[in-house]
């Protein structure tokens, strides 16, 4: 059954908090990831004082970019404004690149859904956000349900959730996500991402926080619709997903490396493909006389033979001449023919 994406990979270049708080830093990112041949460039918008209590830490991943103990502390430090936002939105726009942003909090959540963008992206945090799931699914558009943290219980909930509030399934692609930065290779686990698209019926994706390449194209030919990856104008700047993240050049290169791979993948459909067409009889047999046969002579495998080209009678008709009698006398390697 096609999805929504149908065949076509869509690629998301996460900008995230990357842009450390900088506009400008921001609109560097999008030009790279518009170079790079990026589908879309995504950031997240919130506002630590309503993602984070004053208690809530650091994250491990985050100790070693961040002095401080307050998750509230560090976020503060790489917001940036609605007003900027709507100008980074037009900015992507003037950059032929689609612009997308994740709400992390309610308070940003009307702000976003204002934007009118083409997907909406529920973030790993917010899987079991039961008010913030239904202001998703009352905005009828197509969503992209991050899976990092969970399991296959918590993500069917939430499409329960999506589903109640008025989404259709078939606008939910589930983004298989392991949330460590970088992610482990052994944790990657993209067969579940396969597994939930067969549990649940849904389109699949991939957001990928491991380094390197080779899970993202790995995901592309599993089947994954939506590619997500870090992008960075440089791992080594200070912040907590530099790391993750995937330098303009890199990206530029996985961006071919998944178009690639997508042509590989094909469709889920055998067939003779064009190129290939024209060898197809070079390559098979036919049934043919292994011996001299006379007129009236009985058929049999002593007297038959295989061999190319397949242009005569298919050897999967076999049992169809065996026992039959020659209607004419054939030398060896001459094709039989049927009355």
């Amino acid at each position: 059954m096609k999805t929504l994406l149908d065949y076509t990979v869509i690629v998301v270049a996460e900008i995230g908090v990357n842009h450390n708080g900088s506009l400008e830093t921001a609109k560097q990112l999008v030009d790279a990831c518009s170079l790079a041949g990026a589908d879309y460039a995504k950031f997240q918008t919130f506002r630590a004082s309503k993602l984070a209590s004053l208690e809530a830490p650091v994250a491990e991943y985050q100790r070693s970019s961040f002095d401080g103990h307050s998750q509230r502390d560090l976020l503060a430090a790489l917001e940036l404004s609605q007003q900027q936002f709507l100008e980074l939105a037009d900015y992507c726009g003037e950059k032929n690149i689609g612009f997308l942003t994740t709400a992390h909090d309610l308070a940003s959540a009307s702000f976003v859904m204002g934007l009118n963008s083409d997907f909406i992206k529920v973030p790993s945090g917010d899987i079991t956000n039961y008010p913030f799931l239904r202001i998703v699914a009352e905005q009828g558009t197509p969503v992209l349900l991050s899976t990092g943290a969970s399991d296959l219980d918590d993500v069917g909930k939430a499409i329960e959730v999506l589903e109640s509030a008025g989404l259709s399934r078939s606008l939910v692609t589930v983004l298989q996500c392991t949330t460590e930065y970088p992610a482990p290779f052994p944790e990657a686990n993209l067969l579940a991402m396969v597994e939930m698209g067969k549990t649940w019926g849904v389109a699949i994706g991939y957001s990928d926080h491991t380094e390197g390449q080779e899970a993202a194209v790995a995901a592309v030919a599993l089947g994954a619709s939506v590619l997500e990856k870090h992008i960075t104008l440089d791992k080594s700047m200070p912040g907590p997903d530099h790391a993750a993240s995937l330098e303009p050049d890199e990206f530029a290169e996985l961006v071919q490396r998944v178009r690639r791979t997508q042509q590989l993948r094909g469709k889920p459909e055998k067939m003779v493909a064009p190129s290939e067409s024209k060898n197809r009889d070079v390559i098979r047999k036919s049934i043919v006389a292994g011996d001299h046969i006379r007129q009236g002579e009985v058929l049999s495998e002593d007297n038959l033979s295989v061999i190319r080209p397949g242009t005569g009678v298919s050897p999967m008709r076999w049992p169809d001449v065996v026992g039959t009698r020659a209607h004419r006398s054939y030398v060896p390697g001459e094709l039989i023919e049927l009355p």
